[in-house]
């Protein structure tokens, strides 16, 4: 199974995990968060970022899900990435991370696939 780790603003992060936890009426297995805050300095997480990588790499690989591509969870997460085996999206929402939980049993490349077009299918214009 693929690991999920969240790095977002604040408890943004937190926030989306319990939403899937409701969803789902159980809190996923192999799924993190680091909420970043204004005081933080981004080289203090660093190094907490990689412990909690690694808390849910299994040998599958980690996807990371960020906000703002650009602010400082980004630009953390940026840091993090290894090609093949931790990947990262910006603009994490529900909606994707619930494709996230459902298809990270399969390969990495399906996982990025899946995650980005359940975020983007899961903004619509209500009538």
């Amino acid at each position: 199974m693929i690991g999920t780790f969240l790095i977002t603003h604040g408890t943004l992060g937190e926030s989306l995990i319990q939403c899937v936890s409701h969803v789902l009426n159980k809190r996923p297995a192999q799924i993190v968060q680091l909420g970043v805050c204004p005081q933080d300095d981004p080289l203090d997480l660093l190094p907490v970022a990689r412990r909690m990588l690694d808390w849910v790499d299994e040998g599958s690989g980690v996807l990371v899900l960020t906000d703002i591509f650009g602010a400082t969870p980004a630009n953390i997460a940026v840091k993090l990435l290894d090609t093949g085996r931790v990947e990262g999206i910006a603009g994490v929402n529900l909606p994707m991370l619930l494709r996230v939980l459902t298809y990270r049993e399969r390969d990495m490349e399906t996982l990025l696939h899946r995650a980005i077009g359940g975020g983007c299918d899961g903004v619509m214009h209500m009538k």
